[in-house]
């Protein structure tokens, strides 16, 4: 193994500053969509002129796809000098909304000491460039290696990846014959190994009533009552029985590794009004009122038993509330995923960790789901993880931000891990 590409990737500290920077104040905003394929010309043109071969592919058809909006994603590739793996770095480029309380501009890429900031930075802008800085160092230092290397910077990770990975690994791009090797560089900590994810179940629940006039409301039924009882059954039976379950998997935070569950939204008889109007509301008995529920489970529970857990409360008072009636309509599901400990990727990178960091690599499981859903589902590649700079805690938080010392850590791994793979 080289020591001089350790000392390469310390050279580029300025130049992964400025690439992360540039990243971030391209406001790739999800939703509704936005410069989608400004980034991935950005992208194409610095990895074009480094012997990328470079395809820029857009998720027609997928959510959210529309001509104002459209679905892009850069896949690059480079062949070594020889047959052997090949060895992919995929990152999202897409950010959440910026939201309120902020102190610094969310798209101005900051540098303060050696911390970045930015809506983007550390979910994932800041592993995205990191991973560009390791291949780049690591093809200066090794020009003959074997195999190929591929980086993507793909679209809608943080509305469920459809219009990204999903469509990649439909048409075989993350095919085991095509790619071998699968690294996605999102914040789980430099000296972290993320095996996988819980799975996530997402519906909307209904309840019915009668419209009917405010100062009479016997004469109505009211829907937003009937979900109070949906809410009351959920605090009284469902939400102890979560608190009682938990995983084997090592998801991070502790708090993650029992069940879950989130209320989204609710929303009930008339709608909010404009900003602006003053109109007072009109006197109604609300004949409909609808949540969204964010239903996260453990790999021990099985999706068939999570929704027949759901619906047998709504049964149960169903039977025992006149007039209560409900639909219950699925939004997404994600099966969890978990790689093998002794799966290639974890193992190497865990050898680049300790020959890199001093320290044994943790191996965790993420709270949320990611990318890696769909290069497993579809793709049907189980060597893949997520592993990259940053703290998870920061992601879609005001003043996101990201280490420079990290990234560049960060960078040292990815790039030894290619040594180990490409070189042998």
């Amino acid at each position: 193994m080289s020591d001089t590409l350790m000392s390469r990737i310390e050279a580029r500290r300025d130049e992964l500053v400025a690439l992360t920077q540039e990243l971030i104040r391209i406001p790739t905003l999800n939703p509704p969509g936005r410069h989608y394929r400004d980034i991935c010309t950005h992208l194409e043109a610095r990895l074009a002129a480094r012997g990328f071969a470079c395809e820029l592919v857009r998720a027609e058809g997928t959510p959210g796809d529309s001509d104002t909006y459209p679905r892009w994603n850069l896949v690059a590739r480079r062949e070594g000098t020889r047959p052997g793996d090949c060895v992919h770095f995929n990152s999202h480029h897409d950010v959440v909304e910026v939201g309120q309380g902020w102190t610094r501009d969310p798209f101005g890429g900051e540098l303060d000491g050696d911390r970045i900031y930015g809506r983007g930075s550390c979910d994932m802008k800041g592993g995205l460039a990191a991973s560009i800085i390791a291949v780049e160092a690591f093809l200066e230092e090794h020009p003959g290696h074997a195999g190929a290397i591929e980086i993507s910077a793909t679209a809608d990770e943080e509305s469920g990846g459809y219009g990204g990975v999903a469509y990649l690994a439909e048409r075989g791009y993350f095919d085991p014959a095509r790619v071998q090797h699968v690294i996605i560089p999102e914040p789980l900590q430099k000296d972290r190994i993320c095996l996988g994810h819980r799975g996530g179940w997402w519906a909307e629940i209904e309840t019915r009533g009668e419209i009917a006039h405010g100062s009479m409301p016997f004469l109505g039924d009211c829907a937003v009552r009937h979900m109070g009882a949906v809410l009351a059954a959920f605090e009284d039976k469902l939400y102890p029985a979560l608190a009682s379950r938990f995983t084997e998997m090592p998801v991070v935070p502790d708090g993650a590794r029992q069940s879950t569950m989130n209320i989204n939204s609710i929303h009930g008889g008339q709608a909010e009004p404009a900003p602006g109007d003053t109109s007072l509301p009109a006197h109604c008995v609300p004949d409909s009122c609808r949540i969204v529920i964010d239903r996260r489970f453990l790999i021990e529970e099985g999706l068939e038993a999570v929704q027949s857990e759901i619906t047998g409360l709504l049964e149960a008072l169903k039977a025992e509330r006149p007039g209560f009636d409900y639909e219950i309509r699925e939004l997404n599901r994600v099966i969890p995923s978990m790689t093998d400990r002794d799966a290639p990727v974890v193992t190497t990178v865990g050898r680049a960790v300790r020959e890199v960091l001093g320290c044994e690599a943790a191996h965790v499981a993420s709270p949320g789901s990611y990318d890696q859903k769909h290069i497993d589902r579809i793709g049907r590649l189980r060597n893949c993880i997520a592993y990259g700079p940053g703290l998870l805690e920061l992601a879609h938080k005001p003043d996101e931000w990201v280490g420079v010392t990290d990234m560049l850590d960060s960078a040292k791994v990815m790039a030894r891990s290619l040594e180990h793979l490409l070189t042998g």
